[in-house]
């Protein structure tokens, strides 16, 4: 098993019940990456769905989960049919239920052209020669930026030097340097990986998720994942951000929405 596997296996205890170890390597200061939990909770849903992918996932971020800690996740059927099953899947801790989400399985044909797609990113991204790869700030060694590869679009990284763009985006080239593959799991954690697109809105500071909600629109190929996320409205410290996620066959596999908080404080005027 790769890493990444290993970082997001779940333990089946009973039925509807699996125990999992929280990744520290996963984390970003303390907090676990919002992606990487939901890796967590797909896998747990798919082991107790007939179907071997999650199509769509809502999820709510109602408490930091703790890394390191005792975790269990419960997977609820909801509805099962031939085509589709969803499931409430909650990962708990301490007896609180610490991220909730409305996960629906379905299974995806490898291989299969698209009947209609529209356009590529207005923006694509440079060449990966001629992204810039490194550890933005204030994030460690031993922590999420060491679990993942990946190379930004110089031209919405300019938060890193003081110089913000005006726009709310971040563009990316995405693997995972243990060599494991693009799947469904990797998806997930790849639709939260970018640093928060208000950052480039002058707005530091942590960047809570309160809810995301993600759809596998696609088996991915093999190799590196174009990420494009952008946002519409900052406003009252709340903010949109929306990802796309490409394989390396030009495909549209993944799609995104989250609602985040920025303090109030942290807004440049």
């Amino acid at each position: 098993m790769s890493g990444f596997a290993d970082a997001t296996a779940v333990r089946r205890i009973d039925e509807g019940r699996y125990a999992v170890d929280i990744d520290p390597g996963y984390c970003i200061g303390e907090a676990p990456n919002g992606g990487y939990l939901m890796a967590l909770l797909g896998r747990a849903a798919v082991d107790a769905s007939p179907h071997a992918h999650p199509v769509s996932t809502a999820t709510n971020f109602m408490r930091v989960a703790k890394a390191g800690a005792p975790a269990e996740i419960v997977v609820e059927p909801r509805k099962t049919g031939r085509t589709a099953a969803s499931s409430l899947v909650s990962l708990v801790q301490d007896g609180k239920r610490i991220v909730d989400a409305l996960i629906t399985t379905g299974t995806l044909e490898e291989g299969v052209d698209a009947d209609w797609v529209g356009e590529p990113p207005a923006v694509p991204l440079p060449p990966l020669d001629d992204c810039s790869g490194g550890r933005p700030p204030g994030v460690g060694k031993n922590g999420f930026a060491d679990q993942v590869d990946m190379r930004f679009d110089r031209s919405t990284m300019g938060w890193l030097d003081g110089r913000p763009s005006g726009r709310p985006e971040v563009r990316a080239w995405f693997r995972l340097p243990d060599g494991h593959e693009p799947d469904a799991y990797v998806l997930a954690l790849a639709v939260d990986a970018l640093p928060p697109v208000s950052l480039n809105l002058g707005a530091n500071g942590w960047a809570p998720t309160v809810e995301l909600t993600w759809h596998m629109r696609a088996v991915p190929a093999p190799g590196w994942l174009a990420v494009h996320g952008f946002g519409r409205l900052l406003t009252g410290g709340w903010f949109d951000e929306e990802v796309e996620v490409w394989d390396s066959a030009g495909r549209l596999v993944a799609q995104s929405r989250q609602l985040a908080r920025v303090p109030k404080a942290a807004l440049k005027k």
